[in-house]
Protein backbone atom coordinates (compact mmCIF):
# COMPACT_ATOMS: atom_id res chain seq x y z
CA UNK A 1 0.00 0.00 0.00
CA UNK A 2 1.06 3.70 -0.76
CA UNK A 3 2.09 6.04 2.09
CA UNK A 4 -0.46 8.88 2.60
CA UNK A 5 0.85 11.73 0.95
CA UNK A 6 1.47 14.46 3.62
CA UNK A 7 0.75 18.27 3.07
CA UNK A 8 3.75 20.04 4.68
CA UNK A 9 1.25 22.87 6.11
CA UNK A 10 4.66 24.64 7.99
CA UNK A 11 6.48 25.55 4.55
CA UNK A 12 2.98 26.39 3.20
CA UNK A 13 2.26 29.11 5.88
CA UNK A 14 5.85 30.28 5.26
CA UNK A 15 5.09 30.81 1.68
CA UNK A 16 2.58 32.42 2.75
CA UNK A 17 3.95 34.93 4.94
CA UNK A 18 6.91 35.27 2.55
CA UNK A 19 5.09 36.00 -0.25
CA UNK A 20 2.70 38.35 1.20
CA UNK A 21 4.02 41.63 0.82
CA UNK A 22 4.62 41.36 -3.30
CA UNK A 23 1.39 40.73 -3.28
CA UNK A 24 -0.05 43.81 -1.46
CA UNK A 25 2.19 46.08 -3.31
CA UNK A 26 -0.18 47.93 -4.84
CA UNK A 27 -2.47 49.27 -1.98
CA UNK A 28 1.13 49.83 -0.15
CA UNK A 29 2.60 52.13 -2.51
CA UNK A 30 -0.71 53.58 -3.41
CA UNK A 31 -1.42 54.07 0.50
CA UNK A 32 2.16 55.51 1.35
CA UNK A 33 1.89 58.46 -1.78
CA UNK A 34 -1.32 58.99 -0.60
CA UNK A 35 -1.25 59.04 3.36
CA UNK A 36 2.34 60.16 3.40
CA UNK A 37 2.56 62.75 0.71
CA UNK A 38 5.29 61.57 -1.33
CA UNK A 39 5.30 61.49 -5.03
CA UNK A 40 4.32 58.31 -7.22
CA UNK A 41 7.86 57.41 -7.73
CA UNK A 42 9.13 58.25 -4.38
CA UNK A 43 6.25 55.66 -3.20
CA UNK A 44 7.59 53.18 -6.17
CA UNK A 45 10.97 53.55 -4.77
CA UNK A 46 10.04 52.59 -1.13
CA UNK A 47 8.43 49.35 -2.77
CA UNK A 48 11.20 48.80 -4.42
CA UNK A 49 13.56 49.20 -1.65
CA UNK A 50 11.65 46.54 0.02
CA UNK A 51 11.62 43.97 -2.63
CA UNK A 52 15.29 44.56 -3.62
CA UNK A 53 15.96 44.21 0.28
CA UNK A 54 13.70 40.39 0.45
CA UNK A 55 15.84 39.55 -3.13
CA UNK A 56 18.86 40.10 -1.17
CA UNK A 57 18.09 37.91 1.88
CA UNK A 58 17.28 34.97 -1.08
CA UNK A 59 21.27 35.73 -3.01
CA UNK A 60 22.97 35.40 0.89
CA UNK A 61 21.30 32.58 2.16
CA UNK A 62 20.64 29.86 -0.95
CA UNK A 63 23.16 27.64 0.23
CA UNK A 64 22.96 27.91 3.75
CA UNK A 65 19.71 27.13 4.81
CA UNK A 66 20.30 23.15 5.53
CA UNK A 67 23.92 24.52 7.53
CA UNK A 68 22.07 26.93 9.44
CA UNK A 69 19.23 25.56 10.02
CA UNK A 70 15.34 25.84 8.55
CA UNK A 71 13.95 26.63 11.78
CA UNK A 72 16.31 29.14 12.99
CA UNK A 73 16.31 31.06 9.93
CA UNK A 74 12.76 31.05 9.44
CA UNK A 75 11.98 32.44 13.19
CA UNK A 76 14.51 34.98 12.19
CA UNK A 77 12.68 35.81 9.12
CA UNK A 78 9.64 36.18 10.92
CA UNK A 79 11.15 38.02 13.40
CA UNK A 80 12.37 40.68 11.02
CA UNK A 81 9.57 40.96 9.23
CA UNK A 82 7.15 41.57 12.46
CA UNK A 83 9.62 44.00 13.51
CA UNK A 84 10.31 45.98 10.88
CA UNK A 85 6.42 45.98 9.01
CA UNK A 86 5.38 46.05 12.51
CA UNK A 87 7.46 49.49 12.97
CA UNK A 88 6.36 50.75 9.65
CA UNK A 89 2.84 50.77 10.56
CA UNK A 90 3.26 52.47 13.13
CA UNK A 91 5.27 55.56 12.42
CA UNK A 92 4.26 58.15 10.02
CA UNK A 93 8.05 59.43 10.39
CA UNK A 94 9.00 58.75 6.13
CA UNK A 95 12.78 57.33 7.40
CA UNK A 96 11.21 55.31 9.77
CA UNK A 97 9.08 53.88 7.59
CA UNK A 98 11.23 53.20 4.97
CA UNK A 99 14.05 51.35 7.13
CA UNK A 100 11.36 49.28 8.47
CA UNK A 101 9.86 48.24 5.02
CA UNK A 102 13.61 47.88 4.27
CA UNK A 103 13.80 45.32 7.71
CA UNK A 104 10.61 43.90 6.60
CA UNK A 105 11.63 42.77 3.33
CA UNK A 106 14.53 41.18 4.97
CA UNK A 107 13.00 39.16 6.65
CA UNK A 108 10.04 38.31 3.69
CA UNK A 109 13.28 36.88 1.82
CA UNK A 110 14.45 34.72 4.64
CA UNK A 111 11.18 33.70 5.02
CA UNK A 112 10.78 33.03 1.55
CA UNK A 113 14.07 31.17 1.44
CA UNK A 114 13.61 28.61 3.62
CA UNK A 115 10.18 27.73 2.17
CA UNK A 116 11.63 27.35 -1.77
CA UNK A 117 14.62 25.23 -0.64
CA UNK A 118 12.57 23.25 1.47
CA UNK A 119 9.70 22.73 -0.87
CA UNK A 120 12.20 21.79 -3.10
CA UNK A 121 13.34 18.75 -1.47
CA UNK A 122 9.38 18.18 -1.08
CA UNK A 123 8.23 14.53 -3.24
CA UNK A 124 5.92 16.76 -5.02
CA UNK A 125 7.29 20.48 -5.26
CA UNK A 126 4.88 21.63 -7.29
CA UNK A 127 2.18 20.58 -5.01
CA UNK A 128 3.50 22.24 -2.35
CA UNK A 129 4.49 25.55 -4.06
CA UNK A 130 0.55 25.27 -5.31
CA UNK A 131 -0.61 25.22 -2.06
CA UNK A 132 1.46 28.22 -1.17
CA UNK A 133 0.15 30.32 -3.74
CA UNK A 134 -3.28 29.93 -2.72
CA UNK A 135 -2.88 30.45 0.71
CA UNK A 136 -1.10 33.94 -0.26
CA UNK A 137 -3.78 34.78 -2.84
CA UNK A 138 -6.90 33.88 -0.10
CA UNK A 139 -4.95 36.05 2.33
CA UNK A 140 -4.19 39.39 0.18
CA UNK A 141 -7.99 38.73 -1.09
CA UNK A 142 -9.21 39.43 2.40
CA UNK A 143 -6.85 42.34 2.80
CA UNK A 144 -7.84 43.72 -0.81
CA UNK A 145 -11.83 43.79 0.68
CA UNK A 146 -11.14 45.48 3.61
CA UNK A 147 -7.83 47.50 3.66
CA UNK A 148 -9.54 50.27 1.40
CA UNK A 149 -12.71 51.11 3.70
CA UNK A 150 -9.90 51.91 6.53
CA UNK A 151 -7.57 54.80 7.07
CA UNK A 152 -4.04 54.89 7.73
CA UNK A 153 -1.08 54.37 5.56
CA UNK A 154 0.03 51.19 7.37
CA UNK A 155 -2.76 48.50 6.70
CA UNK A 156 -1.41 46.72 4.59
CA UNK A 157 2.37 46.51 7.08
CA UNK A 158 0.61 45.45 9.64
CA UNK A 159 -1.57 42.73 8.14
CA UNK A 160 2.26 41.34 6.99
CA UNK A 161 3.28 41.72 10.42
CA UNK A 162 0.47 40.11 11.55
CA UNK A 163 0.40 37.12 9.26
CA UNK A 164 4.24 36.63 10.46
CA UNK A 165 3.63 36.68 13.84
CA UNK A 166 1.30 33.65 13.20
CA UNK A 167 3.66 31.78 11.26
CA UNK A 168 5.45 31.50 14.00
CA UNK A 169 4.13 28.82 16.04
CA UNK A 170 4.67 26.30 13.69
CA UNK A 171 8.98 26.73 12.83
CA UNK A 172 9.01 24.10 15.80
CA UNK A 173 8.23 21.55 13.04
CA UNK A 174 11.37 22.75 10.53
CA UNK A 175 14.65 21.22 10.91
CA UNK A 176 17.60 22.33 13.20
CA UNK A 177 20.51 23.14 11.31
CA UNK A 178 23.98 20.57 10.86
CA UNK A 179 25.76 23.42 12.39
CA UNK A 180 29.82 22.66 12.72
CA UNK A 181 32.83 22.32 10.74
CA UNK A 182 32.17 23.04 6.57
CA UNK A 183 35.24 22.46 5.28
CA UNK A 184 36.47 18.77 4.15
CA UNK A 185 39.28 17.36 6.38
CA UNK A 186 38.09 19.30 9.93
CA UNK A 187 35.93 15.91 11.07
CA UNK A 188 33.44 15.99 8.11
CA UNK A 189 33.16 14.24 5.34
CA UNK A 190 32.34 16.80 2.05
CA UNK A 191 29.10 16.43 0.53
CA UNK A 192 28.95 15.46 -2.36
CA UNK A 193 27.70 17.77 -5.49
CA UNK A 194 28.14 20.52 -3.27
CA UNK A 195 31.26 22.62 -4.53
CA UNK A 196 28.75 22.76 -7.90
CA UNK A 197 25.39 23.67 -9.26
CA UNK A 198 23.95 21.00 -11.90
CA UNK A 199 22.07 22.43 -15.02
CA UNK A 200 24.51 25.74 -14.76
CA UNK A 201 23.61 26.92 -18.21
CA UNK A 202 19.59 26.42 -17.96
CA UNK A 203 19.51 27.91 -14.80
CA UNK A 204 21.48 30.86 -15.39
CA UNK A 205 19.20 31.22 -18.63
CA UNK A 206 15.97 30.57 -16.31
CA UNK A 207 17.68 33.28 -13.71
CA UNK A 208 18.21 35.64 -16.37
CA UNK A 209 14.57 35.68 -18.09
CA UNK A 210 13.35 35.51 -14.43
CA UNK A 211 14.27 38.99 -13.86
CA UNK A 212 12.33 41.06 -16.34
CA UNK A 213 9.57 38.43 -16.72
CA UNK A 214 9.27 39.38 -12.74
CA UNK A 215 9.59 42.73 -13.32
CA UNK A 216 6.83 43.37 -15.91
CA UNK A 217 4.72 41.83 -13.90
CA UNK A 218 5.38 44.00 -10.93
CA UNK A 219 5.65 47.15 -13.46
CA UNK A 220 1.83 46.62 -14.03
CA UNK A 221 1.12 45.44 -10.51
CA UNK A 222 2.97 48.18 -8.29
CA UNK A 223 1.03 50.71 -10.69
CA UNK A 224 -2.48 48.92 -10.79
CA UNK A 225 -3.89 51.04 -8.36
CA UNK A 226 -3.26 54.35 -9.88
CA UNK A 227 -4.81 53.05 -13.59
CA UNK A 228 -7.82 52.39 -11.72
CA UNK A 229 -8.52 55.38 -9.84
CA UNK A 230 -6.84 57.89 -12.42
CA UNK A 231 -7.12 56.46 -16.23
CA UNK A 232 -10.51 54.19 -15.63
CA UNK A 233 -11.85 56.93 -13.10
CA UNK A 234 -13.11 54.08 -10.73
CA UNK A 235 -13.37 54.77 -6.40
CA UNK A 236 -10.87 52.96 -4.29
CA UNK A 237 -12.95 50.77 -2.73
CA UNK A 238 -14.28 49.65 -6.27
CA UNK A 239 -10.74 49.09 -7.09
CA UNK A 240 -9.75 46.83 -3.73
CA UNK A 241 -13.35 45.22 -5.06
CA UNK A 242 -11.58 44.34 -8.69
CA UNK A 243 -8.00 43.52 -7.34
CA UNK A 244 -10.14 40.90 -4.68
CA UNK A 245 -12.04 39.25 -7.11
CA UNK A 246 -8.64 38.97 -9.43
CA UNK A 247 -7.19 37.28 -6.49
CA UNK A 248 -9.84 34.69 -6.35
CA UNK A 249 -9.79 34.13 -10.19
CA UNK A 250 -6.05 33.54 -9.35
CA UNK A 251 -7.24 30.79 -6.88
CA UNK A 252 -8.65 29.22 -9.52
CA UNK A 253 -5.97 29.11 -11.74
CA UNK A 254 -3.74 27.52 -8.82
CA UNK A 255 -6.17 24.92 -8.46
CA UNK A 256 -6.59 24.54 -12.31
CA UNK A 257 -2.51 24.16 -11.95
CA UNK A 258 -2.64 21.75 -9.38
CA UNK A 259 -5.10 19.30 -11.16
CA UNK A 260 -3.29 19.35 -14.09
CA UNK A 261 0.22 18.44 -12.67
CA UNK A 262 2.61 17.61 -15.13
CA UNK A 263 0.04 16.16 -17.96
CA UNK A 264 0.95 19.17 -20.11
CA UNK A 265 4.85 19.35 -19.15
CA UNK A 266 6.15 22.73 -17.85
CA UNK A 267 7.15 24.19 -21.86
CA UNK A 268 3.11 24.72 -23.03
CA UNK A 269 2.05 26.76 -19.60
CA UNK A 270 5.72 28.74 -19.28
CA UNK A 271 5.53 29.47 -22.71
CA UNK A 272 1.76 29.61 -23.54
CA UNK A 273 1.18 31.26 -19.72
CA UNK A 274 3.15 33.98 -20.53
CA UNK A 275 1.98 34.99 -23.73
CA UNK A 276 -1.39 35.62 -22.12
CA UNK A 277 -0.40 37.34 -19.72
CA UNK A 278 1.62 39.77 -22.54
CA UNK A 279 -2.16 40.28 -23.92
CA UNK A 280 -4.04 40.82 -20.13
CA UNK A 281 -1.08 43.53 -19.31
CA UNK A 282 -1.76 45.59 -22.41
CA UNK A 283 -5.15 45.37 -22.02
CA UNK A 284 -5.28 46.22 -18.49
CA UNK A 285 -2.76 49.11 -18.84
CA UNK A 286 -5.11 50.71 -21.81
CA UNK A 287 -8.16 50.14 -19.34
CA UNK A 288 -10.89 53.51 -19.41
CA UNK A 289 -13.28 51.91 -17.38
CA UNK A 290 -14.43 49.48 -15.14
CA UNK A 291 -15.21 46.56 -17.74
CA UNK A 292 -11.56 46.74 -19.04
CA UNK A 293 -9.93 47.49 -15.89
CA UNK A 294 -11.03 44.51 -14.27
CA UNK A 295 -11.44 42.21 -17.45
CA UNK A 296 -7.60 42.74 -18.18
CA UNK A 297 -6.91 42.23 -14.17
CA UNK A 298 -8.93 39.45 -13.47
CA UNK A 299 -7.53 37.75 -16.63
CA UNK A 300 -4.00 38.71 -15.68
CA UNK A 301 -4.41 37.49 -11.80
CA UNK A 302 -5.69 33.91 -13.51
CA UNK A 303 -2.59 33.17 -15.67
CA UNK A 304 -0.06 34.83 -13.46
CA UNK A 305 -0.16 32.22 -10.89
CA UNK A 306 -0.42 29.37 -12.72
CA UNK A 307 2.69 30.34 -14.72
CA UNK A 308 4.50 31.07 -11.38
CA UNK A 309 3.67 27.66 -10.05
CA UNK A 310 5.42 25.95 -13.36
CA UNK A 311 8.37 28.63 -13.11
CA UNK A 312 8.99 27.77 -9.39
CA UNK A 313 8.59 23.87 -10.11
CA UNK A 314 10.95 24.23 -13.00
CA UNK A 315 13.37 26.10 -10.90
CA UNK A 316 13.62 23.26 -8.18
CA UNK A 317 13.32 20.31 -10.50
CA UNK A 318 17.18 21.73 -11.56
CA UNK A 319 18.75 21.06 -8.31
CA UNK A 320 16.91 18.81 -5.48
CA UNK A 321 18.98 20.34 -2.84
CA UNK A 322 17.05 23.73 -3.70
CA UNK A 323 19.57 26.30 -4.57
CA UNK A 324 18.38 26.86 -7.95
CA UNK A 325 14.81 27.70 -6.84
CA UNK A 326 16.72 30.04 -3.82
CA UNK A 327 18.49 31.54 -7.17
CA UNK A 328 16.23 31.83 -9.46
CA UNK A 329 13.30 33.32 -7.00
CA UNK A 330 16.18 35.88 -5.96
CA UNK A 331 16.45 36.85 -9.66
CA UNK A 332 12.99 36.82 -9.74
CA UNK A 333 12.62 39.28 -6.81
CA UNK A 334 15.38 41.74 -8.20
CA UNK A 335 12.80 41.98 -11.05
CA UNK A 336 9.77 42.33 -8.62
CA UNK A 337 12.09 44.86 -7.11
CA UNK A 338 12.86 47.01 -10.00
CA UNK A 339 8.96 46.78 -10.82
CA UNK A 340 6.94 49.34 -9.01
CA UNK A 341 10.23 52.04 -9.87
CA UNK A 342 9.78 51.21 -13.11
CA UNK A 343 6.04 50.90 -13.87
CA UNK A 344 6.58 54.77 -12.08
CA UNK A 345 8.79 55.60 -14.59
CA UNK A 346 7.22 54.47 -17.36
CA UNK A 347 3.92 55.75 -16.80
CA UNK A 348 4.87 59.07 -15.42
CA UNK A 349 7.12 60.13 -18.90
CA UNK A 350 4.88 57.93 -21.69
CA UNK A 351 1.38 57.24 -20.32
CA UNK A 352 0.25 53.70 -19.16
CA UNK A 353 -0.96 51.84 -22.43
CA UNK A 354 2.46 52.70 -23.77
CA UNK A 355 3.96 51.19 -20.66
CA UNK A 356 2.01 47.91 -21.27
CA UNK A 357 2.96 48.31 -24.80
CA UNK A 358 6.32 48.00 -23.90
CA UNK A 359 5.76 45.67 -20.91
CA UNK A 360 3.88 43.42 -22.92
CA UNK A 361 6.44 43.26 -26.06
CA UNK A 362 9.13 42.25 -23.39
CA UNK A 363 7.03 39.41 -21.91
CA UNK A 364 7.07 37.80 -26.06
CA UNK A 365 10.55 38.07 -26.03
CA UNK A 366 11.36 36.56 -22.68
CA UNK A 367 9.04 33.64 -22.82
CA UNK A 368 11.31 32.08 -25.52
CA UNK A 369 14.28 30.95 -23.48
CA UNK A 370 12.31 29.89 -20.58
CA UNK A 371 10.43 28.09 -22.75
CA UNK A 372 13.64 26.51 -24.40
CA UNK A 373 14.93 25.79 -20.60
CA UNK A 374 11.41 23.68 -20.07
CA UNK A 375 11.80 21.68 -22.81
CA UNK A 376 15.45 21.16 -22.18
CA UNK A 377 15.28 20.00 -18.73
CA UNK A 378 11.90 19.33 -18.20
CA UNK A 379 11.36 16.27 -20.49
CA UNK A 380 7.87 15.90 -22.78
CA UNK A 381 5.12 14.25 -20.65
CA UNK A 382 4.17 11.32 -21.95
CA UNK A 383 0.81 9.93 -22.77
CA UNK A 384 -1.50 7.50 -21.52
CA UNK A 385 -0.96 4.04 -23.69
CA UNK A 386 2.19 5.29 -25.39
CA UNK A 387 4.70 2.46 -25.41
CA UNK A 388 8.64 4.37 -25.29
CA UNK A 389 11.62 2.58 -25.75
CA UNK A 390 12.86 4.28 -22.73
CA UNK A 391 10.23 3.88 -20.03
CA UNK A 392 7.70 6.79 -18.74
CA UNK A 393 3.70 7.17 -17.74
CA UNK A 394 2.68 3.69 -18.64
CA UNK A 395 5.11 2.32 -15.97
CA UNK A 396 3.85 5.45 -13.61
CA UNK A 397 0.37 4.07 -14.44
CA UNK A 398 1.22 0.17 -13.67
CA UNK A 399 3.28 1.29 -10.69
CA UNK A 400 0.23 3.00 -9.08
CA UNK A 401 -2.46 0.17 -9.80
CA UNK A 402 -0.64 -2.69 -8.40
CA UNK A 403 1.37 -1.13 -5.70
CA UNK A 404 4.64 -0.77 -7.29
CA UNK A 405 6.63 1.09 -5.21
CA UNK A 406 7.09 4.23 -6.39
CA UNK A 407 11.05 4.59 -6.54
CA UNK A 408 11.47 1.76 -9.13
CA UNK A 409 9.63 3.65 -12.20
CA UNK A 410 9.99 7.21 -13.51
CA UNK A 411 7.43 9.84 -12.36
CA UNK A 412 4.84 11.32 -14.80
CA UNK A 413 6.40 13.87 -17.28
CA UNK A 414 10.43 12.85 -15.77
CA UNK A 415 13.00 13.65 -18.33
CA UNK A 416 13.49 10.16 -20.52
CA UNK A 417 17.06 8.42 -19.38
CA UNK A 418 20.04 7.90 -22.08
CA UNK A 419 20.11 4.72 -22.89
CA UNK A 420 23.92 3.75 -22.74
CA UNK A 421 25.25 1.27 -25.13
CA UNK A 422 27.93 -1.49 -23.84
CA UNK A 423 30.52 -2.73 -26.95
CA UNK A 424 31.06 -6.50 -26.64
CA UNK A 425 34.06 -7.44 -28.46
CA UNK A 426 33.21 -11.13 -29.48
CA UNK A 427 30.49 -13.66 -28.76
CA UNK A 428 31.60 -16.57 -26.63
CA UNK A 429 31.80 -19.87 -28.60
CA UNK A 430 30.73 -22.64 -25.51
CA UNK A 431 33.07 -25.36 -24.86
CA UNK A 432 32.35 -28.85 -25.73
CA UNK A 433 32.78 -30.42 -22.29
CA UNK A 434 29.69 -27.52 -21.06
CA UNK A 435 27.44 -30.35 -22.65
CA UNK A 436 26.03 -34.13 -21.81
CA UNK A 437 23.96 -36.22 -24.06
CA UNK A 438 20.42 -37.24 -22.39
CA UNK A 439 20.74 -40.58 -20.58
CA UNK A 440 17.80 -42.24 -21.11
CA UNK A 441 18.28 -45.46 -19.32
CA UNK A 442 19.16 -43.33 -16.39
CA UNK A 443 15.93 -43.65 -13.29
CA UNK A 444 14.01 -40.34 -12.72
CA UNK A 445 16.47 -38.73 -9.60
CA UNK A 446 19.39 -41.23 -10.26
CA UNK A 447 22.92 -40.49 -10.18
Amino acid sequence: MFAPRTTPWPLVALFTAGYLAPYLLPTTVGRLERELGLTATQAGAVGSALLLSSATAGFLLASRVEWVGARALARLGLVLAVLGYGTAALTTDVPAVVAGAVVGGLGSGTATTVAATRIAAEPDPHRASTLGLLGVSALAGVVYLTVPRLPGHGLTLAAVALTALAVWPLTSRLPAGTRGPRRAGAGTAPRSGAARLPHRRSGLVLAGAMVFWSLAQNALWGVSGRIGVSQAHLSEPVVGVVFAVALGAGLLGVVAAGALGSRLGRALPIGGGTVLIAGCIALSASATGLGSFAAGEIAWNTVYPVVLSYLIGLAASLDPRGRWAVLVGSASSLGTAAGPLTGSVLSAQAGFPVMGAVLGAGLLLVALPMTAVALHTGGRPLLPGAVRRRGGHPAAVVAAATGTPTGAVPEVGAPEQPVVEIPVDGTPVPARGAYDTAAATRAPGGR
